[in-house]
Parts: structure tokens; sequence; C-alpha cells
């Protein structure tokens, strides 16, 4: 089912940043578009024909909208049609370089859920989606974003993907556990993990249980990070949701 070459290690983040006139969906390069804060990536030899699955990428703590740029080429170059938006200026700090992450206030979860409905709409407007298939992940407070959107909104979404991120407690998170019940969840964890333990990751998964949600829970030999192990599997994990009925692009 996967149509994608991967690379042996996780890369560093250095693709080029191309201007909107050099964004090409046929080659699979990435565009950052400024003006609107997100990061768009389109798979290699894209065919317009073919209903791509969506992956809604929320970046980590102290990164932006550019992480996208790293972790796709691990997932994967054909399989799916990416979008990233930047998350909020975070607290200042010595550092002169602008941070930003994912605030778990009731302000800052409506902002999210707009920027994330605003970036699916825009790539739906270029890109042929399939839309039963737009998945929602992210890293560290992206994951728990991540989370959160989906419990909120779990009709829009066909699954989420935390790496490395707790699931939400404030503000009800549950209170649409009818529809929740359905969706798709995948959690990953770092053995070594100083922000998220183990520990911690045993008590979101007794409540998924107490809840009656169906969730994957996998343990990599990590701390907290992108690994290209969990990224594979995140493309696997994926896939699984949307097989047997679908066929990779070009197939």
């Amino acid at each position: 089912m996967n149509r994608t070459d991967r690379p042996a290690s996780l890369p560093r983040p250095t693709h080029a940043v191309f201007p909107p006139s050099s964004f090409s969906i046929e080659t699979g390069l990435f565009r950052t578009e400024h003006d609107s804060a997100r990061c768009v990536f389109g798979p290699v030899h894209y065919e317009p024909r073919y209903a791509y699955p969506l992956v809604v990428w929320l970046h980590g703590a102290d990164s932006d909208e550019r992480e996208l740029m790293r972790i796709m080429p691990a997932v994967s170059l054909r399989n799916y049609v990416a979008v990233a938006p930047r998350g909020f200026v975070a607290p200042k700090t010595d550092s002169d370089a602008a941070r930003y992450c994912w605030p778990q206030s009731p302000d800052y979860i409506q902002a999210a859920a707009e920027r994330v409905f605003d970036a699916v709409e825009a790539v739906r407007q270029r890109f042929a989606i399939h839309p039963q298939r737009v998945f929602l992940a992210g890293f560290d407070c992206g994951g728990t974003m991540a989370f959160r959107l989906a419990m909120d909104y779990p009709r829009r979404f066909a699954g989420v993907l935390s790496i490395g991120g707790a699931f939400p407690r404030l503000y009800n998170p549950l209170r649409q556990l009818t529809d929740s019940r359905h969706l798709p969840l995948f959690l990953a964890i770092g053995r070594d993990d100083p922000r998220y333990s183990p520990e911690q990751a045993c008590d979101d998964l007794r409540l998924f249980h107490t809840a009656g949600m169906s969730i994957t829970l996998r343990q990599y030999p990590c701390g907290h990070e992108l690994t290209p192990q969990t990224l594979r599997d995140v493309d696997r994990w994926i896939i699984e949701q949307i097989a047997p009925t679908s066929e990779p692009a070009g197939k």
C-alpha cells in the first residue's frame, strides 16, 4: 500500500523554502505561505484524479509550520497531501527567535480550530482531497491540541495521532463522547520521555478505555523526539485506517 522510499534516518530541515511561483505539486515540494502562516506539501507525482488523504500537522513547542518539512519525507513522499498551520506566539525568552506553541485555553482552542479548518479548506481548493480521510496529527503540545480538536469535532476527522502529546484534561474534552468513540486514536510515547512519561500515558490509556474509545498505543526507545520509526508507523497506521477499500495513487 505504501508508495514511498523512506530515508534511513530523520532528515534535518534542509528543504528549501520555495516562493509561491516555484511551488510544484507534481514534484512534492514544500511551500510556506507567510500571509496565512502555514506550510503545504504536495505529494511526488501528484495525480489529480486520485482523492488523497490529508494530514494536518500541528508542530511541537518552540517550533513552527516548517516542522512539516522534517516529518513528511519520513512519513511518505507519495501517499498524502499535508498542511501545517502555525501555532501561537509563546511567551518571550532570552532568545530573539520567534517561538510558537498551542496553548490549552478556550480562546486559543477556538483560534486553533479556525486555523486548522482554514488550512483544510485552502488545500482542498488546490488538491484532490478525500473528504472522509482527513487525519489530524501533532507532536508535543501539537499532539495535545490534535486530541483536543478531534474530540471537539469528531465527525470532521478520520483519525487523530499524537506523538509525545498528552490528552487534555481541562474544559471537558469528552463532551462529544458518543461521536468520539468512533474516532480511531494513535498515541506514540518515548520510553525515556521526561515531558510525557509512560506513567502519564498509562493514565491516559485508562481514561480512553473507561470512555470506550479505540486507541493504538506505541512505545519507542527514545526521549521526547520525532524518530524515523515513529513516523513510519504513522504512515502504516493511517494506511490501516483507509484500507482495504483504498488503493495508492497511480495503482
